[in-house]
Parts: C-alpha cells; sequence; structure tokens
C-alpha cells in the first residue's frame, strides 16, 4: 500500500540540493514540510521560510512521518536518527559513517521501535546494492563483494593515470567538483570506502564489525613512481574495497590500492564513477556500475528509499539471523608492493617473504608477502609514513 510522505530534510548542500530537486520533480506523492540547515549566514536559492534551524521543528512534529538525513556531521546525524526511531518515525539516510559505526545498535533499535532505517545511498551512490544483497542475493553463498566505492578518489588517480595530473591539482579539481567530504582524509585515507564496506558486509554475510578492526589504506602518498611502475606493468591503480570468502566458513576484508589488469572490469571505472562486483556459488560474477557522486546521482539513491519507505520496506537482515555466520580473520597473506623513501619504514613491515627488490638514489621499493593482521597492526603508522602500499590481487 502506497503511503503519502510528509517530509523533514536535514540538509541542503550538494546531496540534500540534489534530493529536494528530485523530490519536486519526480511525481512521488512526498511533500518536503520544511528543511532543517545549520548555518543561518548562508545564501540558498530557496525563501527562508523554507528553512529551519531547529531539528526538534521536524523531529517533533506530527505531521512528518519520514526523516531524511542527508547532512556530512555524523555525531549530530546519529542523534537526530536515533532520536527520530525511538519516535516510531522512519528515517532515510546517506550517512555511511554513523551507519557503519552503530548498524547493529540500529538493527535492534528497529526492531524495539518498529520504526525503520533505510540507506542505500551511504554505500555506493547510485548503485542499488544493499537492497539487492538483501533479496536478490539473500539465498547465494557469496564468495567475494567489492570494487571501487570511492568516486573522489577514483576521480583523483584516473587523472594520474589518463591525464599526468599532478597529485595536488587533481585532489582540488575534485574538491572543486563537489566530490570530497568536507573533511578529505574521510576519502583519501580510505576511511569513506571502509566505511561503506561495513555497511555492505553487514548485508552480505550478517556480521557487524567495528571499522577499527579493519585494514585501510589510501592513495595520499601515491607518486609519479608509483603510476610509472603501474604502467610499465601494464597496471592501473584502484582503491579497491572487499569482502571475501577465505577457507570453508570465514571472510577477510581491506580497503587498499590495488594493481589491476586491463582484463579486470575495475580496470574501465574511471572518474566519479563507483563499481561493485558481487561474485556468488550460484550466480557467478556480476557487475554494478554508476556514478558515486554529485547531488543527482546519490540523490537518486535517497529517492529510490523515499520510495520504498512509501511501501512499508524495512531490512530483515536475512543473514544476521542466519544459525551460522561466517568469522572474521585477518589471518590471510597477500602479495603488496611498498614504495618507500626512508629504509627505516622498511623495516616495521614484517614481510615473510621479498620477491622482488629495487634501489635508487630517488625511490625504493619491493615486492613481497605479508599477513594482513601484521598490517593491521601497524595501521596509524602505515597512514601516516610515507610510503604506498598497493596490493597485488594474490593471497594465500
Amino acid at each position: 500500500m502506497k503511503n503519502n510522505t510528509t517530509i523533514g530534510l536535514f540538509g541542503y548542500g550538494v546531496v540534500g540540493h540534489g534530493v529536494y530537486d528530485l523530490l519536486t520533480n519526480t511525481g512521488l506523492p512526498t511533500e518536503v514540510v520544511k528543511i532543517c540547515v545549520k548555518n543561518e549566514k548562508k545564501r540558498r536559492d530557496l525563501p527562508m521560510e523554507r528553512f529551519t534551524f531547529d531539528p526538534y521543528e521536524l523531529l517533533d512534529n506530527p505531521e512528518v512521518n519520514l526523516i531524511v538525513e542527508v547532512i556530512d556531521d555524523a555525531k549530530s546525524a546519529y542523534e537526530y536518527v536515533t532520536y527520530a526511531l525511538k519516535k516510531g518515525k522512519n528515517v532515510v539516510t546517506a550517512n555511511k559513517k554513523m551507519v557503519a559505526e552503530h548498524i547493529e545498535e540500529f538493527m535492534y533499535l528497529q526492531q524495539e521501535t518498529g520504526a525503520s532505517l533505510l540507506y542505500e545511498a551511504s554505500a555506493c551512490g547510485s548503485i542499488p546494492i544493499i537492497r539487492n544483497l538483501e533479496e536478490y542475493y539473500d539465498n547465494d553463498l557469496l564468495i567475494s563483494v567489492g570494487g571501487v566505492f570511492n568516486s573522489s578518489v577514483n576521480y583523483i588517480v584516473t587523472k594520474l593515470f589518463d591525464k599526468n595530473a599532478d597529485y595536488d591539482i587533481a585532489l582540488k579539481q575534485a574538491q572543486d567538483l563537489g566530490y570530497l567530504e568536507s573533511d578529505s582524509t574521510l576519502d583519501i585515507i580510505g576511511w569513506d570506502a571502509l566505511y561503506k564496506l561495513i555497511i555492505v558486509t553487514a548485508h552480505a554475510y550478517g556480521l557487524f564489525l567495528e571499522p577499527k578492526k579493519v585494514l585501510h589504506h589510501g592513495i595520499q602518498n601515491i607518486s609519479r613512481y608509483d603510476v610509472k611502475y603501474a604502467k610499465e606493468k601494464g597496471y592501473m591503480i584502484r582503491q579497491i574495497a572487499e569482502v571475501r570468502k577465505v577457507g570453508d566458513n570465514q571472510v577477510t576484508m581491506y580497503v587498499l590500492p590495488m594493481f589491476v589488469k586491463s582484463d579486470d572490469p575495475m580496470y574501465h571505472v574511471k572518474y566519479e564513477d563507483n563499481a561493485v562486483q558481487v561474485e556468488g556459488a550460484f550466480s557467478d560474477k556480476q557487475f554494478f556500475l554508476g556514478k558515486g557522486a554529485g547531488g543527482h546521482p546519490t540523490g537518486s539513491a535517497v529517492i529510490s528509499d523515499v520510495s520504498a519507505n512509501s511501501y512499508n520496506y524495512k531490512y530483515e537482515y536475512k543473514k544476521f539471523h542466519r544459525p551460522k555466520r561466517p568469522d572474521y580473520t585477518t589471518d590471510v597473506s597477500m602479495e603488496v608492493y611498498l614504495r618507500f623513501y626512508d629504509e627505516k619504514n622498511l623495516k616495521e613491515f614484517k614481510f615473510e617473504r621479498i620477491t622482488e627488490r629495487y634501489t635508487s638514489k630517488n625511490y625504493n621499493y619491493v615486492v613481497g608477502v605479508i599477513k594482513l593482521s601484521s598490517l593491521l597492526n601497524i595501521q596509524e603508522r602505515l597512514n601516516t609514513a610515507d610510503v604506498l602500499l598497493v596490493g597485488t590481487g594474490k593471497f594465500f
């Protein structure tokens, strides 16, 4: 039964503006009561009476039956979302950090209150991966789910490889286009992709993991030497987020720059696109490609959730409720390329074996095998040292 929806919209930035445009132009039976924003001095393209600066004007309004939250402040978003759910109001959100850090709590809160929280836009932009994992792949034995989860990083890397751009220039262009979070480090060092992977893993395997327990490394130190090495080998570098099955009932996860060959579909994912590949025991490999940044692409996922909400759709968390869920492990060895300048940085990496080594006055690199658990132990150092770690795609 389709219901008329009265919306309290939180946020009117790039995504919020896109959501409002789509809500007022798609013909959905919706009404945006008001838009809650933080900055009272900012000039906007709507009359001021369309806005409020008091969140509880919407949260406590009995006429509002859906809260749509698209702000980039995870702490405030958590406050508004939990308050709304406890009052029995349904919520649609795009805040991946908030969802990733509280997803198990939100599942139980929905069970207690009967309210629904939908967050398709928090994962991979316009790609409808969460609902597909919930519905289409609910009975498939998944081997892996992964891909290019961060479009701003992908935009930068594409510029480096296809346009020979300098890193700083590509970063500035991504910022000017609105592809980066207000805190760009969330994108660049892999936090953004990690939050999305946490959410995807919850629906793919029924596992709720703390972000700090999963390895993530970004492209903040990528250099012309790394691009040159990759091109000479016929590779592209992509930041890949992946959860994959290892052993009979274990999975591992990581967010890492990876070398990909031209026969890999991720090789051809460029600029602000996201991509997800799902491999199942029954369905084999299936590939999803779509825009991952911008107001309208992300807004389209929000609107899809608004529409689903009007039909009383809720996530069932089917994989979580199965009698046997896989265990998470980092006891997995993988081959990596490590580029460094100072020899002392190499000493911090406990390689099981090194198969290739190069030394010059400008830079050095090794290729070798190392455990994910070992990398996770030096996670902070990995992301602050002047090194770049790239996976080759070989696991042992």
